[in-house]
């Protein structure tokens, strides 16, 4: 009968003389099959042999899983129409203590269960369009976080926001700002650093943040919405295309590099401070396609010359270089990328400095490279590139022509003073 026991299920075991009352934890992966796991009324786990368990009675079956039917609820709360996609990641889950597990939460009524507060500054609904984490994000699903974006502001919606994983947030953020033009109102991915069964959790204040700036703001674009520092009184919002992921598991992981914040959103007040300027230009316009045809390529010293060879002149039909400091490379690597080069393949320089632009033309290293068409790519960053590139490719576009342009805030100009 034991062996009959499922996950989830609320039962009764006699245990060593004692009888024991909890619930079936799911077995993790790596765990033997010798024992099992009980959760008691107090919360607490225990592990028991399984040769010395005797199931006296089920007294409840698992939970029913949700249907298909359950995954979207819409108009919950009041104010503007405000739209979340769910894709997947810590921000879209809670824990199911009936099983033990981490699962999607993620109709608009768990939502506001969950986060109140943002029932009282949207009208919110939810559809659950991918359930991926987010190292498994591929340019596929960036297509269809675009779509859905567009339709949504087609369909009313003043604002939409897409809970995300944060690894690959920025990558996300990037792509939907190439590939949504014009957005009339704000696009905000948000995520969060640490579960909501933590105590330390960032899930609520981030995804009130992005909800408040949905809802409240004016802004044309992507950005992203994740905390300003340890606090919970602020959250920064961030440029898709400026933002990065610098820490590993502080909630204050994400920064803008070269540029400020775009905005902060008071979360005490519900207010939004120190917006800047970012109005649609123009109608809105899709283009969601992108060709996975691109790469990173980061050089390093006594980098080998099979990866280079492989990079260079494999199927590629662009590379983005992170060289070092204003866009250097070692000569040795100087006839793989004239080759790539003069087979119609598109090269640009990034820098692997986090802060600051390439510039290619102060060195003679730098010099050579522009001469032999290297196209330096001032001060954006490597991975925005990269998906700059590859939308560039998947939409048909010259990329040694449109790369350079600063298309939706990728490239400054001029940077601020502080950091």
């Amino acid at each position: 009968m034991v062996q009959q026991m499922k996950p989830g299920q609320l039962v009764q075991l006699q245990y060593n003389g004692k009888l024991l009352e909890g619930l079936i934890m799911p077995r993790s992966l790596y765990e033997d099959t010798m024992h099992i796991t009980l959760k008691l009324k107090n919360g607490y786990n225990i592990g028991l042999d399984i040769d010395k368990v005797r199931l006296v009675k089920v007294i409840e079956h698992e939970a029913t899983a949700q249907t298909e039917d359950e995954k979207e609820y819409n108009e919950i709360g009041n104010g503007p129409r405000v739209l979340i996609l769910g894709t997947g990641g810590t921000i879209a889950s809670k824990v199911d203590y009936r099983t033990g597990a981490v699962k999607p939460a993620f109709s608009a009524k768990e939502i506001v269960d969950m986060v109140p507060e943002i029932g009282n500054i949207a009208s919110i609904s939810v559809k659950t369009i991918m359930n991926e984490l987010s190292e498994n994000i591929k340019p596929e699903n960036w297509s269809i976080m675009s779509n859905e974006v567009y339709k949504a502001f087609n369909s009313g919606y003043k604002g939409v926001v897409i809970a995300h994983g944060t690894d690959t947030m920025h990558y996300s953020a990037s792509a939907v700002s190439f590939a949504v033009e014009n957005p009339p109102g704000p696009v905000i991915f948000v995520g969060s650093q640490r579960s909501s069964d933590r105590p330390s959790s960032d899930s609520a204040i981030n995804l009130q943040g992005a909800v408040t700036f949905a809802a409240k703001s004016n802004a044309s674009g992507v950005f992203v919405a994740m905390h300003a520092g340890l606090d919970d009184n602020l959250v920064a919002v961030h440029r898709g295309t400026r933002v990065r992921k610098n820490h590993t598991s502080r909630r204050d992981a994400f920064e803008s590099v070269n540029d400020i914040p775009f905005a902060y959103v008071d979360i005490e007040n519900s207010i939004i401070k120190h917006e800047n300027e970012a109005i649609p230009k123009g109608k809105i316009k899709l283009m969601p396609n992108f060709l996975a045809k691109a790469l990173i390529f980061k050089f390093h010293p006594g980098i080998s010359e099979s990866i280079t060879n492989a990079v260079f002149k494999g199927d590629l039909l662009s590379v983005i270089i992170e060289g070092t400091g204003l866009g250097h490379v070692s000569r040795e690597i100087f006839p793989y990328i004239r080759s790539a080069i003069d087979n119609g393949k598109f090269v640009g320089m990034t820098s692997q400095c986090i802060w600051g632009s390439v510039g290619m033309a102060v060195y003679e290293t730098g010099r050579d490279l522009l001469a032999m068409g290297v196209v330096p790519l001032g001060d954006m960053l490597s991975e925005t590139a990269l998906v700059k590139s590859m939308w560039a490719l998947g939409n048909g576009l010259d990329l040694p022509s449109v790369m350079p342009l600063n298309l939706r805030g990728e490239i400054a100009s001029r940077r601020p003073v502080e950091k």
